[in-house]
């Protein structure tokens, strides 16, 4: 069988993919976001959170990547809107580096891969957005799938 995109109609016009035949399953996926910072922002870090003008920098991304995730089927225009059931970010740092971790999961015929990527990209937007009066030397270095459960194949990043 051969490999072709998934969004894609035999025409080569772009589609929507069908899922109606789809079997629902419990459907789950991890994505992660890593930012690299300096010293300077690092140096704020108290008690796990950064204290801003704007408020608290990770639980405000928090807060902003689970709204992120909710809107990945507005965002993304061939995702298909679907009723996430659970959507859960945590955020540590490891040396010089933030990291984001988004966690979704949903009863249904498609998977929820779009909407944990996205929550994690909005959170490391957030985290970028309220630390650039700091330095705009901050890079966000990766957005990734970690893993994915429930759908036509499973799939972990090692």
């Amino acid at each position: 069988m051969e490999k072709r995109l998934s969004h894609v109609d035999d025409n080569n016009t772009p589609a929507m993919v069908n899922v109606s035949t789809k079997q629902t399953t419990l459907r789950t996926a991890k994505a992660r976001s890593i930012i690299a910072v300096n010293d300077e922002i690092l140096a704020l870090i108290e008690n796990g959170d950064i204290q801003s003008k704007k408020g608290p920098v990770f639980h405000t991304a928090i807060i902003a990547g689970t709204m992120g995730a909710k809107k990945a089927g507005d965002l993304i225009p061939l995702c298909h809107p679907i009723g996430m059931e659970s959507c859960d970010i945590s955020i540590e740092v490891i040396e010089s580096k933030i990291v984001i971790y988004c966690t979704c999961s949903v009863t249904a015929k498609t998977g929820i891969e779009m909407e944990a990527l996205t929550g994690a990209s909005v959170a490391a937007l957030t985290i970028y957005d309220m630390c650039k009066a700091l330095s705009h030397n901050i890079v966000i270095e990766e957005t990734r799938l970690i893993s994915k459960t429930g759908g036509k194949k499973d799939y972990y990043h090692e």
